[in-house]
């Protein structure tokens, strides 16, 4: 792989955009055989690019619904989440995985981590970026995300609105 002031060069990961098969994503990268129950169909919705609310339990792979499109997607998938450590799971996850154009924005990082995200952004060299609710709002990324070719944005884990209440991360809603 191409490093780039510390951080892997997009085009350089051969498991992104080789394949447009879902099912080829799931088995390859994701190394399961079939989808569980209604994952096919959410990712042939978001597909299609309709608007699509999936609500499944703990454990269902919801993260696959957008993981695998992000993959098949050209431009950028942002995936608003309010729980940092679930960002940075996902994200080493997925780098031991083989996607390495993946990164998290939140109020955990240095200013220094966050102006590298911001310059693979600029750059176009991210396909997923986790981001916490009160970092999606700030204007300096959204001006960058104006830049962006963004092909998907996906709010995760909504639950915590209805079990924390409406004061929960003011942000997130």
């Amino acid at each position: 792989m191409v490093q780039h002031d510390g951080d892997t060069d997009a085009d350089a990961d051969a498991n992104t955009n080789t394949t447009k098969d879902p099912q080829t994503i799931l088995t390859s990268i994701f190394n399961h055989r079939s989808f569980r129950s209604k994952q096919k169909a959410i990712i042939e919705n978001v597909l299609a690019n309709r608007d699509t609310l999936a609500i499944l339990p703990t454990g269902a792979g919801k993260s696959l619904c957008f993981q695998i499109p992000a993959l098949m997607f050209e431009g950028l998938t942002i995936v608003v989440s309010p729980l940092i450590a679930l960002m940075k799971d996902q994200v080493d996850g997925l780098r031991k995985k083989g996607i390495h154009e993946v990164a998290y924005l939140n109020s955990a990082l240095q200013e220094a981590a966050k102006e590298r995200i911001y310059a693979l952004l600029k750059r176009s060299r991210l396909k997923i970026l986790y981001v916490a609710p009160e970092t999606f709002v700030d204007n300096k990324l959204m001006s960058i995300f104006r830049q962006c070719n963004i092909s998907l944005i996906a709010i995760d884990e909504v639950h915590c609105i209805s079990v924390w209440g409406h004061n929960f991360r003011p942000d997130y809603l």
